[in-house]
C-alpha cells in the first residue's frame, strides 16, 4: 500500500510514468497531512486562553478528526485502486459481441472512481469545521500549523473535486453526474465557508 512506504518511495510514485497513483491520491494525502497537523495542534499542552473550554472543545476535535483522518489515509490508495479499474474496464474487448459488456464495466468503474474523491471532499469540509475550533480554541504559537493544515485540506478538496469533475464528463447517465455534481459543489463550498473562517480566527 502507498502509505506505508516510505515518503520518498512515495514521491517516487507519484512521479513515475504510471497514470496511478494521480491526482486523486495526491488530494487525498494532502488532506489526511492536513487533518494530521490539526491533531497536533490540539494536542498539544497548552491552549488558546487555557481554560477548560479549550481543552474540552479541542478533546472534542481531537475524537471527530482521528476518524477523519483514516478515512482520508485510506482513500489515498483507494483512489489509486479505483483508476486501476477504470483503465481495466478500458482495456476490455472491442469485439461486437461484448461492447455491452464493455460500456457496462466502464460506467461501472467510472462510478467508483467518483465516489472516492466526492468522499474526500466530504471529509476535508468536515475537517475545516474542526479546523475552525482549533483557530477558535488551540495555542497562538502554532497557529502557522493550524493554517498549514488548513491549506493542505482547501487542497486537497478542490483537487478532488477536480478528479470528480473528469470522471463526470465520462458518465452516460446524466441524472446521475448531475447530482454527484450538485453534491459536490454543496460539499466544497462548505469546505470553502469552513476554511475561511478558520483562517479568520487565526487573525484574532
Amino acid at each position: 500500500m502507498l502509505v506505508d512506504r516510505p515518503v520518498r518511495e512515495v514521491l517516487a510514485a507519484f512521479s513515475s510514468s504510471e497514470p496511478a497513483p494521480g491526482g486523486g491520491s495526491a488530494s487525498a494525502l494532502a488532506s489526511a497531512i492536513g487533518a494530521s497537523l490539526l491533531l497536533m495542534v490540539a494536542a498539544l499542552p497548552r491552549t488558546r486562553s487555557g481554560s477548560e473550554d479549550d481543552r474540552s472543545a479541542l478533546a472534542s476535535a481531537t475524537e471527530a478528526l482521528i476518524g477523519i483522518r483514516q478515512q482520508l489515509t485510506d482513500a489515498v490508495d483507494a483512489d489509486a485502486a479505483a483508476y486501476d479499474q477504470v483503465v481495466a474496464a478500458y482495456r476490455l474487448p472491442k469485439a461486437p459481441g461484448e461492447l455491452d459488456g464493455r460500456r457496462a464495466a466502464i460506467q461501472l468503474a467510472l462510478r467508483a472512481a467518483t465516489d472516492v474523491p466526492l468522499g474526500v471532499v466530504r471529509l476535508s469540509a468536515a475537517a475545516l469545521e474542526q479546523a475552525t475550533t482549533i483557530a477558535a480554541h488551540g495555542h497562538r504559537a502554532a497557529g502557522s500549523d493550524v493554517g498549514v493544515g488548513v491549506a493542505l485540506l482547501r487542497a486537497g478538496a478542490r483537487g478532488a473535486r477536480l478528479n470528480i469533475e473528469i470522471n463526470l464528463g465520462s458518465i452516460s447517465d446524466t441524472a446521475h453526474a448531475d447530482a454527484v455534481r450538485a453534491e459536490t459543489g454543496g460539499w466544497s463550498d462548505a469546505a470553502a465557508r469552513a476554511a475561511d473562517e478558520a483562517d479568520a480566527l487565526l487573525r484574532t
